[in-house]
């Protein structure tokens, strides 16, 4: 039994499986996506998260922290300068997965890996969705209340009815 054995070790030993997530962060800071399976890339994730909060901070003590993971002096420039400025006002969550099918040799589940803030597409949609109304997450809420006040206002008595139709307040003209 598996209990308490997060970590996949995606079929290589710890060596190799370590080589492999590296190079894959350093791709990913690089290009800012990334095409692999979904296995790799969850792995991928818990590996790079960890790394994009440390760069918040830049001092020397995290620069070789960040460093000794990537291996690579130009991801680790570039997740300073550029990388580390976008996501700076982001609590988590800075890489998001989108699966595109099956790979066609192997069958085996494919998807995009990416940074969250550099996806324009999904950027210029969430701003085109926040331009109106702000949106809540009740569905049927704005329904009711249009439709609650629609009703009352039809059914709302009228008050400039004129005296002779009979109201009954009002005096009487004969």
């Amino acid at each position: 039994m598996r209990h308490g054995k997060k970590i996949n070790h995606l079929g290589r030993t710890a060596s190799h499986r370590a080589a492999l997530l590296s190079n894959m962060a350093s791709s990913l800071i690089l290009h800012k996506r990334l095409s692999t399976t979904v296995a790799k890339a969850k792995a991928l994730r818990k590996y790079v998260e960890p790394l994009l909060t440390k760069s918040k901070s830049d001092t020397t003590h995290s620069r070789r922290t960040v460093f000794s993971y990537l291996q690579n002096k130009e991801s680790v420039k570039e997740l300073y300068d550029n990388v580390s400025a976008k996501i700076a006002g982001r609590p988590g969550g800075y890489t998001r997965i989108l699966k595109t099918g099956t790979r066609l040799g192997d069958n085996a589940e494919m998807c995009i890996i990416e940074l969250v803030d550099y996806n324009e597409d999904m950027l210029s949609t969430k701003g085109a969705d926040s331009a109106g109304k702000t949106k809540t997450r009740r569905r049927s809420s704005g329904k009711k209340k249009d439709a609650a006040q629609a009703s009352s206002e039809s059914n709302a008595p009228a008050n400039d009815t004129p005296a002779a139709e009979g109201n009954a307040d009002a005096p009487v003209n004969e």
